[in-house]
């Protein structure tokens, strides 16, 4: 069995390259072939992996970096049956809390020589693939306060820079929304779109997603006043928060969320739009977990 690693060297400011070496030093010794690829910038672990899609000899494509790596080749290979493996070595490794994927890279890899390849959901949001989550609102505010911290820190720390920083200057968002046919209007704090349960290190956005459930999963968060936010916080580390009087959740295969000016997170990046429409794509790719 060959298995092909693409490795994002900017992941974990580097610490994708300290695991891979690792990686290889264990896969010598069990004699397993494999090759490795290096990514060069935004979008080439989807070109990478499209190529390997094709090519008979490799029997598996492995990510090694964070989850924005992990989108990139899961983009590659979602429909064309190629089996996928994650190493996790970025900052958040949010994606792999959902899959059941150990955040060992060591265990990963244990996992990935031994285990099988599951269909697993992936979507689109205006026709752009995401494997996660997106969304708008508070948590894209600390995703972007995070994303300057993150070339200090790692791990956990620059999430949680980026949520105090988060609290004073968040503004609410008025949103349209419309989940299989049925609309809501008004302002909100948080709306996500969810295959993964999991954003910013592990805040479990919403703790009843289901990556083969074939249906996204809408939390809608209403607004509050900024002092209040603080309270609510506690709720949502702890998977509550769709206990909360102020939250609707819904499933649906497919939501448009309407709005001026809107930041979108696609799976950790975010981008701005003003019309916004998802689609689950179920069991579309063969993910080994």
């Amino acid at each position: 069995m060959l298995f092909a690693f693409i490795v994002n060297p900017a992941a974990g400011n580097g610490y994708s390259l300290e695991i891979m070496q690792k990686l290889e030093e264990t896969m010598k010794a069990k004699g397993t072939e494999y090759r490795i690829y290096r990514t060069e910038g935004p979008g080439h672990g989807t070109e990478i992996a499209k190529k390997l899609a094709d090519d008979d000899l490799v029997s598996a494509v492995v990510s090694v970096g964070g989850d924005g790596t992990a989108g990139e080749i899961a983009a590659g290979l979602t429909g064309t049956g190629k089996p996928m493996g994650i190493i996790p070595a970025g900052t958040g490794n949010d994606f792999i809390k959902s899959a059941g994927i150990p955040n060992d890279p060591d265990k990963a890899l244990e996992l990935i020589l031994t285990g099988q390849a599951r269909p697993t959901d992936t979507g689109t949001v205006n026709d752009q693939f995401f494997l996660n989550v997106c969304g708008t609102g508070f948590d894209v505010t600390v995703l972007e306060y995070a994303e300057n911290e993150k070339k200090k820190h790692r791990g956990l720390t620059p999430y949680f820079l980026g949520l105090i920083k988060a609290i004073f200057h968040y503004q609410s968002i008025h949103l349209k929304i419309t989940a299989d046919g049925k609309e809501q209007e008004g302002q909100y704090l948080i709306c996500s779109v969810a295959n993964g349960r999991f954003i910013g290190g592990g805040i479990p956005i919403c703790p009843k997603a289901d990556i083969e459930d074939g249906k996204l999963d809408l939390v809608m968060i209403r607004n509050v006043h900024r002092w209040q936010i603080p309270f609510y916080l506690p709720g949502l580390m702890l998977s509550k928060d769709l206990k909360f009087r102020i939250t609707k959740h819904f499933r649906a295969s497919d939501i448009l969320i309407e709005g001026s000016r809107l930041r979108i997170n696609v799976d950790g990046d975010i981008k701005p739009m003003d019309s916004v429409g998802f689609r689950i794509n179920p069991g579309s790719l063969m993910l080994i977990r």
